[in-house]
């Protein structure tokens, strides 16, 4: 039988507005019109359209222009946004869309199936998930102008939930044909259906987005103009929420060290709602091609070095779940909770690294490396000091090495000039599309970031993580998942550590941020300000 949605027309009248004091919760209080909206954001992105990355900053600013076929509740069950209606064939192999009429570009022109055939190709191509989560496409048909029908080799159990606005944006097709998508300049000044226009990016600044007066649904957006201010120390956040300067910022955006005294303003809000899209794991990652991590055993050691929970408690101040998998405890379906096979223990991680030939020398040191870590977050030198410390141990000398996002990601996806480094991954809704794209052989492809970076080559997990994508039935899909986890925690490509536990921190005044599973990730068209 045919698995199909068609929205209620009352539920289309409405675009689906649930409504949240603290983010998504129904308020009685009637929307105003108007008003700034001051987003604070930690990192400055690198694009503004999230085709050619997963990095969080360029996450966050997508949406706000560049819309996607569908958003979701906070159950990760679809609801309409491009697509007003759609079906999935018996055999899981042909989803068909229906797209929403009179819609437009910034830009006047018309978007229709064109644009979504283009899009979807163009993310199979370049995008670091899309490699994986459309993999098994053939073709996007489009019959006419509102049907895009997406037709795949195999199944993809986990599609339908990947057509969020920052997941699988829906690019003009007349903005990037015969162009280089990498280094096309709409991701500098993005023209999209959403519901701002780009105004300005003043790089190491902030970007400015304007209301779009022709959006398609009506009454939307709320809010006149969204300032995205990028504020890169943790203290200098926390003094403009404190002094109402800004309104909002996702991802637990001030030190964690603050949060207790920030917690008793009464003018502040923390809230967990819109977190259920994405779970991040956090983990050291090792370069196999590394001199040192290339052997089995010194990446063994490193294991036996690492107490989880005291990093835990003391970096990140137990805001977050000790995982000892790179599936997010949050994917309760398929996170195997077994602990690692390699429990704190210096005695054996010394032995480790003398079998492995790396015997300290007169000065006690076995060797010195470097250590990079991902910029994005606060937590990433001080969870590299506390790896620093742990490795000095057992003779391990560690340099802790800062970068921007830019340069970070050139030196590890692109030139891969380092040994090791703290990165986060998110695992989204689902581990085929979040997971997949890190250990998968076929997803070694340098210069696209958050891919897979170690160069992992193993066959068996290709074949596991390859079957689980096509899997319709539940048991044997988690069946693969299981053994999965149980190779890559003996093999070590990396370390999972601990998945975070993210806040979203407003002004009492922001309104209806976050209705859907994505959070401030969406497209905001409902925010609006009380005062």
């Amino acid at each position: 039988m045919t698995a199909k949605y068609r929205p209620t027309r009352r539920a289309a009248l409405m675009g689906f507005t649930a409504v949240a004091l603290a983010g998504g919760r129904a308020s009685a209080q009637a929307p105003k019109k108007g008003g700034t909206l001051t987003f604070l954001q930690g990192a400055e992105p690198t694009t503004l359209i999230s085709l050619t990355t997963v990095g969080t900053p360029s996450l966050t600013n997508s949406a706000k222009t560049t819309e996607g076929l569908l958003e979701y509740d906070y159950d990760i069950k679809p609801r309409p946004q491009l697509a007003t209606e759609w079906s999935i064939s018996p055999d899981g192999k042909s989803y068909t869309f229906k797209l929403r009429p009179n819609v437009k570009f910034h830009d006047g022109k018309p978007f229709t199936s064109a644009d979504v055939a283009y899009s979807i190709q163009l993310l199979k191509t370049v995008h670091p998930r899309g490699r994986n989560t459309y993999a098994n496409v053939v073709e996007v048909k489009t019959p006419d102008p509102l049907t895009a029908i997406i037709e795949l080799s195999k199944p993809a159990p986990y599609l339908i939930k990947a057509l969020t606005a920052a997941e699988s944006p829906m690019l003009p097709r007349h903005i990037y044909e015969g162009t280089d998508p990498l280094a096309n300049q709409n991701g500098n000044a993005p023209i999209g259906t959403g519901p701002y226009k780009f105004k300005e990016w003043v790089r190491g600044s902030h970007v400015i987005y304007e209301s779009n007066p022709d959006y398609w649904d009506p009454g939307l957006p709320r809010i006149e103009r969204m300032v995205c201010k990028f504020v890169r120390d943790s203290g200098a956040r926390s003094i403009a929420f404190e002094n109402g300067s800004g309104d909002i910022g996702y991802r637990t955006p001030v030190a964690l060290a603050d949060l207790e005294r920030l917690k008793k303003l009464p003018h502040l809000v923390f809230s967990t709602d819109g977190t259920s899209y994405s779970y991040n794991v956090q983990c050291l990652q090792f370069n196999f091609d590394s001199q040192f991590f290339k052997h089995l055993k010194v990446r063994q050691a490193v294991a036996h070095a690492i107490d989880r929970a005291a990093l835990l408690k003391t970096v990140a101040y137990g805001y977050g779940t000790v995982s000892y998998s790179p599936i997010a405890p949050g994917l309760k379906e398929y996170h195997d909770p077994t602990p690692s096979p390699y429990k704190l223990d210096l005695k054996k991680a010394e032995e480790l690294l003398d079998e492995a030939g790396f015997k300290r020398g007169a000065d006690k040191i076995r060797f010195k490396v470097p250590l990079d870590f991902n910029p994005i977050g606060d937590d990433g030198r001080r969870t590299c000091e506390f790896v620093r410390a742990s490795l000095s141990r057992i003779g391990i000398a560690v340099e802790v090495r800062a970068a921007d996002l830019s340069a970070f990601s050139k030196r590890v996806y692109t030139d891969r000039e380092f040994d090791f480094t703290y990165n986060g991954h998110s695992n989204l809704f689902d581990p085929t599309v979040g997971v997949q794209r890190i250990y998968w052989s076929k997803n070694f492809k340098k210069g696209v970031p958050f891919s897979n970076a170690s160069n992992y080559n193993n066959p068996k997990v290709d074949a596991l993580l390859e079957g689980a994508a096509v899997e319709n039935d539940p048991v044997k899909r988690k069946a693969m998942f299981m053994e999965f986890q149980k190779i890559v925690a003996e093999e070590l490509p990396d370390i999972s550590l601990y998945s975070p536990l993210y806040l979203t921190i407003k002004n009492k005044r922001v309104r209806e941020d976050s209705p859907t599973a994505d959070g401030v990730e969406g497209n905001m068209s409902r925010v609006w300000l009380d005062g």
